[in-house]
């Protein structure tokens, strides 16, 4: 499911990242990478605040549906 619809305050496993070269790379830097874990805060308008590793970071709603993720196990 994309990041977008994923439910709160709950670990997810990143599967994909479907954006064009660049942007994956600017992302994986950022920390969001395949395989990765990541918790979203909040969810609204389209955008979407993550918490990742010790970190926060905000997703606008382009790439917010683009960040495949499914429940951690």
């Amino acid at each position: 499911m994309p990041i977008i619809l994923a439910p709160i305050n709950r670990e997810l496993k990143i599967l994909r990242v479907l954006t064009d070269e660049k942007t994956k790379k600017h992302l994986e830097s950022l920390g969001i990478t395949q395989n990765g874990i990541i918790t979203v805060l909040s969810s609204g308008g389209g955008a979407v605040v993550c918490k990742l590793k010790e970190g926060r970071i905000a997703l606008d709603s382009n790439i917010s549906t683009k960040i495949l993720v499914a429940e951690a196990v």
